[in-house]
């Protein structure tokens, strides 16, 4: 029987965004030993000619490395949330930046592939495309985004802020328990329909030889815990292609949860600095963003680089069996570059 939650939740993870705010526990500044040691790390794997992906061995942080695993378990199992800061962008080539980022995220867990393209690191930058486009994602657009959790259950979603827009762009964050002890308390009957499976487009990301679209719950439990898999309203939308829609109770429950998720009694919202870099855990707390503007200037636009991180069984989040056919594209690396 599927384990449906009917009573609140409690623990790091309900969390308020106007607590978090005022709480500067949440963002970590890296020491002046970190920075050198980064520094060092950098040079050793440009002095190697190491290209990306490396290994943790190749990028030694011998201090930094014992932080990193507190972080992960604050990510992992905590508030869901940690922001590192102080990383002076203005310092570094958008080259060194990527070999930096990957080398922090090597020590936190393994990189897998975000899309059909096989990239493992990815880049968060207009392309000129847009929501409407059925085969576009939204990390290639500058369209507002919903409240949402990244497409495979990957266990953390990590951003780093090269370029931040013009105009626009902020950045938000919700707990996901937080919205769901909102929904049983507000609108209880709507539960039973957020457990249950939507219909989801793969936008073109699709493995070769399945079908273009996959069917899973937007909440699910396991351990009394729940985990979010709320998708952008457009990646549903689109699956009319396929002759599917949603129900009417489906819409009401997705509209519930997005106004919900979008008080400001709720919400964290932020603004990126360049040389940022969040980590969230992708169950546990789901993010949106606002519509921006870039500058005219090409090299300044709005660039984030993504990262979807994996977390060894013995210290992820326990996940639903209705996971499991979503978590294994996890286990075998992530979206499976197209042939």
């Amino acid at each position: 029987m599927t384990e449906v939650v009917r009573t609140p939740l409690s623990g790091p993870d309900v969390w308020l965004g106007p607590e978090i705010q005022r709480d500067p526990g949440w963002i970590r500044t890296f020491s002046p030993d970190e920075l050198d040691e980064i520094d060092q790390a950098l040079a050793g794997v440009q002095a190697a000619g190491a290209e990306i992906p490396f290994t943790a061995a190749s990028f030694p942080l011998p201090t930094l490395g014992a932080r990193l695993v507190d972080i992960v378990a604050e990510v992992g199992h905590g508030r869901g949330v940690v922001l590192l800061r102080g990383l002076e962008r203005e310092n570094y080539s958008r080259q060194d930046c990527e070999l930096i980022y990957w080398g922090i995220a090597s020590h936190i867990g393994r990189p897998v592939s975000q899309n059909a393209r096989g990239h493992v690191l990815g880049h968060v930058t207009d392309e000129g495309r847009d929501l409407s486009d059925p085969d576009a994602r939204g990390y290639q657009t500058r369209n507002r985004l919903d409240f949402h959790c990244d497409q495979l259950p990957v266990d953390i979603v990590g951003l780093f802020c090269l370029r931040t827009a013009k105009t626009g762009g902020l950045s938000h964050l919700v707990s996901a328990a937080a919205v769901h002890n909102r929904v049983l308390a507000e609108r209880p009957d709507l539960l039973d329909v957020l457990y249950r499976p939507f219909h989801v487009d793969w936008r073109g990301d699709h493995p070769d030889g399945e079908q273009p679209w996959y069917d899973v719950p937007m909440f699910s439990a396991a351990n009394g815990r729940i985990s979010a898999r709320v998708t952008n309203r457009s990646f549903m939308e689109s699956t009319v292609r396929y002759g599917l829609t949603l129900s009417d109770r489906q819409r009401e429950a997705l509209d519930v949860v997005q106004e919900i998720a979008n008080r400001p009694a709720l919400r964290l919202s932020m603004e990126f600095r360049e040389g940022d870099m969040q980590f969230i855990n992708n169950h546990a707390v789901m993010h949106a963003r606002d519509a921006y503007e870039d500058p005219e200037d090409p090299e300044l636009k709005r660039h984030l680089l993504r990262m979807w991180i994996a977390l060894p069984d013995d210290i992820r989040r326990p996940l639903s069996p209705l996971l499991r056919d979503r978590y294994r594209y996890v286990e075998i690396g992530g979206i499976p570059r197209q042939l």
